[in-house]
This record gives C-alpha cells, sequence and structure tokens, in this order.
C-alpha cells in the first residue's frame, strides 16, 4: 500500500510517539509504585446483571488477553492493549501494570522461552498460546519486576489459568512457575557464541536484525542500540512557539502535577520526567504542546522551511511532522499534506485546530501519484517521511522486531524509491527535500539515498546543516553529507534517518 505508513493505528508511521500513542507506564525496578493485586472475573455473561456488578479484570488477565490477541491474530500490540483496557476499565494502576507486562513481555520473549524451555519437558511452543502468554508475562515479572512479589505472580497465573482452563493447566502453571520462582537465574548465551547470537541472546531481539546492525554499527554500537530498545521510552512533547515559549510550557505543566525538563536533543522539545500522558494534560488541549518523540522533532528542522513558501508532506498522517512545518513557517505559507488514508485526514486536520493552525491543507492521496496532481517545480519544500519497517522504535512497538522480516525490508525498499521517484519532479530548482524514516536499516536509508542521488543528477546532498539546527544532533548523529542517523543510544530518543537533498 503505497504513502501509508507501516501499519494500522500506529500513528505516523510505525512506533512514532504520537498523539494517539498510549504512553507506557513502567513498574520496572524504577517504577513509581507497587502494583495493586488482581480483580477475579466473577465468569458472568457479557450483559447479564451480574457482569455489571462485577470488579473488572485484574492486570494479569488483561495483559493476557492482549498477548493472546497478538500472538493468535497478529494484532498490533498497542491496538490490543487499547481494545482490553477499554473493554475492563481498570484503575490507574492495574491499566499500569498491564501496560509493562504487555510491553515487557513482548520485548524479552526470546528470554523467557529460554527460560521456560528449562521447565517444560517440551518447551514453550507446543503449549496453547494463551497457556504460553499466561507462562510468559508470569515469568517476565519473576525475572524483571522487582515490585511484584514471586507468591503474588505464581497465586495469580494459577488462579487464572484455573478460571480459563482445567485442572492439568493449572497444575502445570503451578510447577513451572514455583521452580523458576525458586531458581530464577536466567540462561547465558552458549559458549562461542558469535558477537550477534550473543547480543540476540543477551537483550532479546531476533538474530539476523542483530547481525544487520553489527555489521552496520559494530558490535560495541550493536549492543548499545539493542540495550536502549529495552529501555521504556519516554513522555516527550514538542512546545508550540506560536502561543508559548519552552520555559512557559515547563512551568504549566508543573501546575498540572508534570515534572518536565528541556529536551537534550533539540531546543523544541521537553520530557516529563515523572511519567504520565501529556495527551491528557490542559496544555495539550489549549493547544500548547503536540506530543512527539525528539528525534522526530529534528526532521522539520533539517528541512528548515521559511514563512511564505509552500510545502509538501507526503505521508503525514497523524500530522506531527505536518503541524510543526506550519508552526516553523509561522503559519504563514502553505503545507500541502497528503495520506492515502481517508480516515486520517481528520487526524491532520483536528492537530492542525487544536494548535491553531490554518495553513495546513489536507489531501487524501497516493503518495505515488502526486506527480499526476501537482504541476512540476511547485514546492519550495518536500518532507518525504517514508513508509519503513520501523526499527528505529521498537523500545514503543516491541512486536516489530518479531513480525518484521528481511524480506519485508526488501518490499518496504521499494516502496520508498518509487515514492521518491514520483515526488522528486514535484521540487523548485533550489528547493530542499527531506527524506526520513524511523528505521536503522541501510537499505532503507543510506543506500536509498545513494541510489536516488545516482539515477537523478540534479538532486544532491546537502553538506550543510540548516542555521539553528541543534549542535549536539548534529554533531554526535552525521552520517554523511546532508544525513544524519539517531540511533535510540544517543539520546534515549527514537531511531531516525534523515537526509537533506538540493535540487540544482
Amino acid at each position: 500500500m503505497t504513502g501509508a505508513k507501516t501499519g494500522p493505528g500506529t500513528g505516523s508511521r510505525t512506533g512514532q510517539q504520537s498523539e494517539k500513542h498510549s504512553e507506557r507506564h513502567s513498574n520496572r525496578k524504577t517504577g513509581p509504585s507497587k502494583p495493586a493485586s488482581s480483580h477475579q472475573s466473577s465468569g458472568a455473561k457479557p450483559g447479564s446483571k451480574a457482569a455489571s456488578q462485577r470488579k473488572p479484570l485484574g492486570a494479569r488477565e488483561i495483559a493476557l488477553e492482549a498477548l493472546t490477541a497478538v500472538e493468535q491474530e497478529g494484532a498490533y500490540s498497542n491496538l490490543a492493549l487499547n481494545a482490553a483496557l477499554q473493554r475492563s476499565k481498570p484503575d490507574p494502576r492495574e491499566a499500569g501494570l498491564a501496560t509493562e507486562l504487555v510491553y515487557g513481555t513482548i520485548q524479552r520473549r526470546n528470554t523467557l522461552d529460554a527460560v521456560l524451555d528449562l521447565h517444560l519437558s517440551k518447551g514453550a511452543k507446543k503449549l496453547q498460546p494463551w497457556v504460553r502468554s499466561l507462562l510468559r508475562l508470569s515469568a517476565y515479572q519473576l525475572l524483571f519486576l522487582d515490585r511484584v512479589p514471586s507468591h503474588a505472580a505464581v497465586s495469580e497465573a494459577v488462579a487464572i489459568a484455573k478460571r480459563r482452563g482445567h485442572q492439568g493447566v493449572s497444575g502445570l502453571v503451578n510447577a513451572v512457575l514455583r521452580k523458576l520462582a525458586a531458581h530464577p537465574g536466567r540462561p547465558t548465551p552458549p559458549s562461542g557464541a558469535l558477537a550477534a547470537e550473543r547480543i540476540a541472546f543477551e537483550h532479546s531481539h531476533p538474530e539476523w536484525l542483530v547481525d544487520a546492525w553489527v555489521r552496520a554499527f559494530g558490535e560495541a554500537k550493536a549492543e548499545r542500540i539493542a540495550a536502549a530498545n529495552n529501555e521504556p521510552p519516554k513522555a516527550s512533547a514538542r512546545v508550540n512557539p506560536l502561543r508559548i515559549d519552552r520555559a512557559g510550557l515547563i512551568a504549566k505543566l508543573a501546575e498540572e502535577g508534570f515534572e518536565a525538563v528541556p529536551s537534550a536533543a533539540t531546543p523544541d522539545g521537553i520530557v516529563a520526567t515523572n511519567g504520565g500522558n501529556l495527551a491528557f494534560t490542559e496544555a495539550y488541549k489549549a493547544g500548547l504542546l503536540t506530543v512527539q518523540d525528539e528525534s522526530s522533532m529534528l526532521v522539520a528542522a533539517l528541512l528548515d522551511p521559511k514563512p511564505g513558501m509552500r510545502a509538501l508532506d507526503c505521508c503525514a498522517a497523524p500530522g506531527g511532522k505536518t503541524t510543526q512545518l506550519a508552526e516553523r513557517m509561522n503559519d504563514e505559507g502553505e503545507i500541502v499534506a497528503c495520506d492515502i488514508h481517508p480516515h486520517k485526514k481528520e487526524l491532520i486536520d483536528g492537530a492542525a485546530r487544536r494548535l491553531g493552525l490554518r495553513s495546513v491543507e489536507t489531501i487524501v492521496a497516493d503518495a505515488l501519484k502526486l506527480h499526476e496532481r501537482f504541476e512540476p517545480g511547485s514546492f519550495d519544500r518536500i518532507l518525504l517521511d517514508a513508509p519503513c519497517s520501523g526499527f528505529g522504535v521498537i523500545r514503543r512497538k516491541p512486536d516489530i522486531k518479531w513480525t518484521k522480516t528481511e524480506s519485508d525490508v526488501a518490499a518496504i525498499a521499494e516502496t520508498q524509491r518509487a515514492i521518491l521517484a514520483s515526488v522528486a519532479g514535484l521540487l523548485k530548482p533550489g528547493g530542499v527535500l527531506v527524506y526520513s524514516t524511523c528505521t536503522l536499516e541501510p537499505r532503507e536509508n543510506e543506500r536509498q539515498i545513494d541510489a536516488f542521488l545516482a539515477a537523478n543528477p540534479d538532486y544532491a546532498a546537502d553538506p550543510n546543516v540548516p542555521a539553528g539546527f541543534p549542535v549536539a544532533a548534529a554533531e554526535r548523529c552525521a552520517a554523511g553529507p546532508g544525513r544524519l542517523l539517531v540511533t535510540p543510544d544517543e539520546f534515549g530518543s527514537d531511531g531516525f534517518f534523515m537526509a537533506r537533498l538540493i535540487r540544482s
């Protein structure tokens, strides 16, 4: 599907922190509070009087529902979790634990299966999906959450197994988890393992993906990336400079109980240090901020649009980068925001309205056919935030690393190439095109740009970043003339590639 991002429900692209992205609540070793105990379900039929009076599902059973949907139906983890939370409507502490269990269990899947295999004669893969998911999320608590007492994790799992299965299932769950609770050590990599195998094992990533990073970045950098992917994502936001400055926004958020600090990656951003969802704040409702990852904010800064220009955002939903372009242009000029999905048009329009922006025109169109809609050389700036594999946002979307394959990368790279070819002629001579992705895969990044420049001699990489571009990002993330690669270990933000190209 052209002109679209990598999957439904993922914001403007896979894993990008957007206005509809749910923040993760961490109950890890640095978590703020001890999770509440889970409530038991009455088992009443939906719609019955008993169902209307029963207590909501506890965190573990909510997590089990979401994990089973991901396992059996191929559901996106964020959508499956949100659906399970909506059905049960638990209190905030239970919701926080459920969220941690879902994302943490998916993140550490390989490690958890290796541990469980030590205590299962036929291995975890032979179990029913819901039983496997129950054992995984319980093992995650025992191995990675020191705020959850072992006896609580075991007893809750056994209770769930009794409600959902038969005595044999509950007995199996009880036996496996009691052994694991008594001996919670993690397995070690095979003796003599090569770098990619070791890193993949210790940080729970697919070996083929780690091997690609080792070849691209070296062993030490690949390991830092894999380790960073298992850290909780930040709650970050972009300041709307047309309504408030950064210091003013930090003060406003403090009035609402949010502790925020300036972003180290970009002067456009702030980071909430005490967690929570910034999209639920009064500052958000008033259009003072946009929930966005720090790396993502660098893209508009690299494009550097000026007031009065005409800009094209080729794959725009949900509108985070579109609205940042409008803010940087002082809402003077025109930004044409394109997305292939009709239902995403309202996301972009709604974001512009909330921020008080009038310069955004949203259209529903296939990015591959934009050259049929607009005259050649009709834009001063073009942003192609391309569909991609999303391997830079694994900390936000951990299921990506298990669902995307090498063959997917090849197919996505071909789509990127076609969109680049389609929009290249729409840029004015002397204009700037920025190509960006939220992946670390060279075939979608550096090699894509190399191939484009070879096929389009009227384009060249701009060796100079714009005045005012964040110095730290320019120095630490340079990946060649006019190119930046922000890896998750640099600023604790999403992985992003971007290239600034000028048409002669």
